[in-house]
């Protein structure tokens, strides 16, 4: 037993060692990583990568495309709008010849959002580039480092002379951003572990609860004029400010009861309701006959998605009765992406024990936890499949807007205690 861990004597000094050896190579990696443009729809080549960095290793690989078909059906599925047919998830599994410790999986996300104006970056985002100890590009924190992370943490195990003893899957999946369904297809395909913890930037911080978020879509239509009569028309774009307005009361409303939720009540304004994109009319002298907002609204651990649904429902028809065109022509509303449920992380005692003197040792203090606003992939794991899941990750800033960068002193400590958590939690032997 070395410093509270149980690991052999010596293991954790090789292992650290070893991060520490390799940690050019791994930052070479991410920046590679990191490089690819891998938005909705355009992972492939991120899959790619990744699966040939686990094959030069020597796992298992299984690189399978999605079939939409196979979800539709299962807990947390959302609609995707975009062309799905070449969506893929990427697994290697290290499988010892006996199977004597728990198992685990590590999941990251390959997919990132979109960059936004090019010339408002100060450096471009898939150019990335290293500046007084931060890595700097479109997904370097949320999250290729996290993903790279993971992986180099194995091969220092490896690295350091020995082997695990339970089974590990290290996943690599899309639609992170916007559905789930990659995390969701590792789970259809049958993919379970005793523990699963994903690499994602949590400030160094264990992700104990995380909201659910709903995605839809209003369609509000007009009456076209010419500009010159526009009082004889009826302006969509001007009537959909008007919904989104009125949805701000929604948000003002789920946040009082966020007040006395155990997990958010600590939590200031933690359900947060955004209009991300806005569409509409054809024609800057017509009166707009048409306008789509894309939004994104928060819901708390514990709500039912069905109920808020009918809630946002409910309060779109509201705001159309007090509009005088909406009144007699209310909006559509699309279901257009994440239907998740939020998530607490009741059930990792085990594995949060195992990473506390982890956690302590490489980091000189005691873990501590936080609940999110934001939404990841863990809820399929403890929610619906049994596999007790949490996040834990690096210090980055910019997450999902520009300049985003992280923390490689941060990304080194990660990747350290991911590794003596994966010795510690598989149990290891000599190679």
């Amino acid at each position: 037993m070395t410093d509270n861990l149980p690991l052999p004597a010596g293991a954790r000094e090789r292992i650290e060692a070893a991060v520490d050896a390799a940690f050019d190579k791994q930052i070479d990696t991410t920046i590679a990583f990191t490089a690819i443009p891998s938005t909705r729809a355009a992972e492939a080549p991120c899959q790619d990568m990744f699966a040939k960095l686990l094959r030069d290793r020597g796992y298992e690989v299984d690189d399978w495309v999605i079939n939409q078909d196979d979800l539709k059906t299962l807990p947390g599925y959302g609609p995707v709008e975009t062309d799905f047919s070449r969506a893929r998830s990427v697994v290697g599994t290290y499988r010892p010849a006996k199977e004597e410790g728990r198992s685990l999986i590590l999941q990251g996300h390959c997919d990132v959002v979109p960059a936004g104006p090019l010339d408002m970056w100060e450096r471009p985002p898939f150019q990335p580039v290293v500046e007084n100890g931060w890595l700097y590009g479109r997904g370097a924190g949320d999250m290729k480092s996290g993903t790279i992370s993971a992986l180099y943490a194995l091969d220092a195990i490896k690295a350091a002379g020995y082997r695990p003893k339970g089974r590990i899957h290290l996943q690599s999946v899309i639609e992170e951003e916007s559905t789930g369904l990659g995390a969701l297809s590792t789970l259809q395909r049958g993919y379970r572990a005793d523990a699963c913890i994903l690499p994602e930037p949590t400030d160094e911080k264990l992700m104990r609860a995380q909201v659910g978020v709903i995605w839809f879509r209003l369609k509000v239509r007009g009456i076209p004029v010419h500009v010159a009569r526009a009082g004889t028309g009826s302006n969509a774009i001007k009537a959909a400010i008007h919904l989104i307005q009125k949805l701000e009361g929604l948000e003002a409303e789920w946040n009082e009861r966020a007040k006395t939720h155990p997990s958010f009540k600590s939590v200031e304004h933690p359900l947060n309701f955004n209009p991300g994109i806005i569409k509409g009319g054809d024609w800057a002298s017509s009166v707009p006959a048409w306008c789509d907002v894309d939004c994104r609204i928060g819901v708390l651990p514990g709500w039912k998605i069905a109920d808020a649904q009918a809630e946002i429902v409910d309060f779109v028809a509201k705001a159309a009765r007090s509009h005088p065109f909406l009144a007699n022509n209310p909006p559509e509303i699309v279901w257009s992406g994440f239907l998740s449920p939020g998530y607490e992380a009741t059930e990792i005692q085990e594995s949060e024990a195992v990473l506390a003197p982890v956690y302590e040792h490489v980091f000189g203090r005691k873990l501590t936890s936080f609940s999110s606003t934001a939404l990841t992939d863990a809820r399929f794991y403890g929610l619906d499949f049994g596999v007790p899941a949490f996040c834990f990750g690096a210090t980055m800033e910019g997450a999902h807007g520009f300049n985003e960068r992280v923390d490689l002193a941060s990304v080194k400590r990660v990747t350290k205690a991911l590794a003596l958590f994966t010795a510690s939690w598989c149990g290891i032997e000599a190679n």
